[in-house]
């Protein structure tokens, strides 16, 4: 496992958390309401047929398993990160 080097503002930040010097505000009803939100987020709940090559799906495939999860998981989690930005065709950037 990697260890994360902290700077020193990080370090100090949480050297006063674990003497605690901060207290969590977070109420049940917040609590309920992020839990919710994040239930939402990541439901899936929609199914899609697509046609693909077979060139294509088998790409997928192999990558897929090389990340060690299946590959609708992967499909879908492109389509995700393309629609939120994380994802561009870098062939089309200057």
């Amino acid at each position: 496992m990697k260890k994360t080097t902290l700077d020193n503002e990080e370090q100090t930040l949480l050297d006063a958390l674990e003497q605690g010097e901060y207290e969590s505000v977070m109420t049940p009803e917040r609590k309920a309401m992020l839990e919710a939100a994040a239930s939402q987020t990541f439901k899936k709940d929609k199914r899609i047929n697509i046609r693909i090559s077979q060139h294509d799906l088998m790409a997928i495939q192999s990558r897929a398993q090389r990340e060690g999860i299946p590959y609708q998981t992967l499909v879908s989690s492109i389509i995700h990160k393309y629609l939120s930005g994380a994802l561009r065709d870098v062939s089309t950037q200057p």
